[in-house]
């Protein structure tokens, strides 16, 4: 049975997802499955992140009130590069690549070569056409890379995008026979939280890098360590169900199955909670025109759970219940 949405601030009353029920916690069927269910998100709503948070689809880090969600987006990639000291020009892999924003900027202003990853068709379609608009009509690469000019003296990076599951990385970049090939980072920016086997994505990734210092870097979403059963229920729940992830970790667990895999930690974890929460404040207000809610309805259950789950970061983000955070591990 579907839950009443409870109305909070009086400035909230108007807001069409108060309009709409709250879709019952509905439980994965299997990991393919909900693969599936994220593809088919990502293929029907990548148009819409696109038109209403531009070229980069993730947590801006906000300096000061004055800042705009753009700044504030490229503020959070700084402060990865920041802790993780990725060296200009690495080989970098960006899983979870979205339409290619971080990986443009670190090929753009870091001179990285980088292969974005995702498991969206379109979004390698949006990704390329943007990438393409930014840097003309130079000919790819026979490896599908598109060249950035040189800036202010620095080498230009070069990009691609490859429609590829995450979970396949491996088999894929390091096959049995032909070509192998390897990276100086892998890099992802709130995609894991949606991997049904994380392990299996942190010993991918160890087998990819180099060596010798390479690093993974992470920025993800988090629940807060010993939650109590009602607050799983009321904050972790609706986000998981509408982000459509298999379950929220901790930060803990992270580090574990990074360290399982033969990682050794650089950066612990920071909890960024604080200086991003405002993005799903942003987010709300974005989303209130009725015809996207309409629109999200007409794609059944997931399309509202999607929308209302964005009033359960709000509220786990408020309760501290619900983190961000980001961190780093090397190879030795």
């Amino acid at each position: 049975m579907a839950q009443p949405v409870i109305v909070g601030q009086s400035s909230e009353q108007l807001h069409p997802g108060d309009q709409h029920e709250i879709p019952s916690f509905e439980a994965h069927g299997s990991f393919d499955s909900l693969k599936d269910r994220i593809k088919k998100h990502y293929e029907i709503a990548s148009d819409y992140y696109y038109s209403l948070w531009g070229q980069h689809i993730h947590h801006g880090l906000f300096k000061s009130p004055s800042e705009t969600k753009e700044q504030a987006q490229v503020n959070l990639i700084n402060y990865l590069l920041e802790i993780s000291a990725v060296p200009t020009g690495a080989k970098v892999l960006d899983v979870g690549c979205g339409i290619g924003g971080t990986s443009r900027f670190l090929a753009r202003e870091h001179s990285a070569k980088v292969t974005g990853i995702t498991i969206s068709g379109r979004q390698v379609e949006i990704a390329k056409q943007l990438t393409t608009t930014e840097v003309g009509d130079a000919a790819a690469s026979s490896e599908g890379f598109l060249q950035y000019p040189e800036k202010e003296g620095k080498t230009g990076g070069a990009v691609r995008f490859l429609e590829l599951d995450a979970e396949k990385m491996l088999e894929y970049f390091r096959p049995a026979t032909g070509e192998k090939q390897t990276f100086d980072s892998v890099w992802i920016s709130e995609a894991l939280s949606h991997l049904p086997n994380k392990e299996l994505f942190f010993s991918s990734s160890f087998s990819l890098l180099e060596g010798g210092g390479s690093r993974l870097v992470i920025a993800d979403w988090f629940k807060a360590p010993g939650l109590t059963p009602e607050q799983e229920e009321i904050d972790i729940k609706p986000i998981e169900d509408g982000m459509l992830l298999p379950r929220l970790y901790t930060t803990e667990e992270y580090v574990t199955m990074a360290e399982q895999a033969g990682f050794r930690v650089r950066q612990q974890p920071i909890d960024i909670s604080k200086d991003v929460a405002k993005t799903w404040d942003i987010s709300w207000s974005l989303v209130a025109s009725p015809s996207l809610w309409a629109f999200a309805i007409s794609q059944g259950r997931d399309g509202l759970a999607f929308l209302q789950a964005f009033r359960a970061m709000r509220r786990g983000y408020a309760d501290g219940t619900f983190k961000y955070a980001v961190m780093c591990f090397e190879k030795p």
